[in-house]
């Protein structure tokens, strides 16, 4: 499940405003924010948090499991970088 900082550090790393998020995952704005805010992505329906997912994976977003070692994060991919 994603995280609400994963979101935001995936936005980050794109670029990308709320609202261009909205735009590209078909969700509306109101419903990016809420998923960044303290109540989170699991406050959403599964089909919500898989549109954003989806749409920050097709931007070049590798999402990063937590481990024994580190919490979960972000990546972009090679050759996307600045």
């Amino acid at each position: 499940m994603l995280t609400s900082p994963q979101i935001k550090a995936a936005r980050a790393l794109l670029g990308w405003s709320q609202p261009a998020l909205a735009e590209a995952s078909g969700l509306s704005l109101p419903t990016i924010v809420r998923m960044e805010s303290k109540l989170g992505p699991g406050r959403s329906s599964a089909a919500n948090v898989e549109s954003v997912q989806v749409a920050l994976e097709a931007a070049g977003i590798t999402f990063l499991e937590s481990t024994n070692e580190s919490g979960p994060g972000v990546r972009l991919k090679r050759g996307l970088e600045g």
